[in-house]
């Protein structure tokens, strides 16, 4: 009863899991950048899928029609990749790609196989769930977000009032809590320089920043962006279990995968959490905890690269100092890679995906059926 199954396997037919969203960025993330569709990613060079050799050292390849690992030709070659990247558009924007899941989870194991992840000035990538007609109602988890030259992942939830971690003991995982501090008073606008910790889930917290929502902080600072890519990628996991009451989130580089989640991702077995090292984030949601697990349902996976916005953007007088002396705003920067006609500026700014796992056990299913 424990034991989760695969229920998507998202790799060379990743695609048909997702619809692509047209048009501008949503308002409130504002993003430097219009989204387009299939055919016309296509048609800009900006999707496509080549068959390669992988670099992680466990991986096996399929030789039948069941998925699993087999026989003496198994190896580690000619596997599919997702390539996602961006485009100059004529007011030097960036033509974009955002996928939305079609279908929507109340629960379950999300695991993303990523060799390469946009990084660099600029830069907004995520992989994350949502509801976005009913935000912040239905919450929103961040597995993987990516702002600028940042190096630590990062784990973000989001919801309404009555969803804080405060009481989770520090032993049930390897990371840390996000702070907040300096944020200004609401009467007087003079900013309380008290440190305290991100972890309560309610956007609108007084005395976190705007939407910060609780966040866990990898206790590895090598684990996003430049320095996860220069280690061949990884593995972002997020196990979502209402049912347990909890939610617990890891990152394995693609050397440092254990042993379990290995034979998983080959389809030799089941993955089981438990048998993995600590998460470096663990929630507590569910009965008897203080953050009912109401807060996060009918959410729906998503993969995008934003540009600027309103989280890299705003940060990018701090991020990218040296550029900030150069240009007035992440905006401008980035519009002069057409005017410069400079595209090597974002050369790091490319998604390289393997595989997306979904996995749910099959009693819970049901109930979700």
């Amino acid at each position: 009863l424990m034991f989760y199954h695969l229920y998507e396997k998202e790799g060379m037919d990743l695609f048909n899991y997702y619809t692509f969203l047209e048009g501008r960025d949503s308002v409130g993330s504002n993003g430097f950048n219009t989204y387009v569709g299939k055919d016309k990613a296509e048609e800009l060079g900006i999707l496509y899928v080549a068959k390669e050799e992988d670099t992680a050292p466990w991986r096996k390849i399929s030789n039948d029609n069941t998925g699993a690992a087999t026989g003496p030709d198994s190896s580690n070659t000619n596997l599919p990749f997702v390539y996602m990247s961006s485009a100059p558009m004529p007011d030097g924007r960036r033509y974009s790609i955002r996928l939305e899941g079609k279908h929507r989870f109340n629960r379950g194991l999300f695991l993303l196989d990523v060799r390469h992840m946009p990084t660099g000035c600029g830069a907004w990538p995520a992989f994350w769930l949502t509801d976005e007609d009913n935000w912040p109602v239905h919450g929103e988890i961040d597995i993987l977000e990516g702002v600028n030259y940042q190096t630590e992942a990062k784990t973000a939830l989001h919801t309404t009032k009555t969803c804080h971690h405060r009481n989770v003991p520090p032993s049930y995982k390897t990371g840390t809590w996000d702070t907040a501090v300096g944020i200004p008073d609401r009467d007087t606008g003079i900013p309380d320089m008290t440190i305290r910790e991100a972890n309560d889930c309610f956007v609108y917290n007084p005395h976190q920043w705007l939407n910060q929502g609780c966040v866990a902080v990898s206790d590895n600072n090598e684990t996003l962006g430049k320095p996860m890519n220069d280690k061949g990628g990884g593995i972002y996991a997020l196990e979502w279990d209402p049912v347990f009451s909890k939610i617990r989130t890891w990152v394995f580089d693609i050397n440092h995968v254990p042993l379990n989640l290995q034979a998983a991702l080959n389809h030799e077995e089941a993955p089981n959490p438990d048998s993995w090292p600590l998460p470096y984030g663990y929630f507590a949601v569910g009965e008897h905890t203080n953050c009912p697990a109401s807060h996060f349902q009918n959410m729906r996976l998503v993969i995008n690269l934003a540009f600027c916005g309103s989280v890299a953007g705003n940060r990018f007088q701090m991020d990218c100092p040296e550029l900030a002396e150069q240009y007035d705003s992440c905006n401008d920067y980035i519009q002069s890679v057409l005017e410069d006609g400079d595209e090597s500026k974002l050369s790091e700014m490319y998604w390289k995906i393997q595989s997306v796992h979904v996995y749910e056990r099959q009693w819970e299913r049901a109930w979700h059926n």
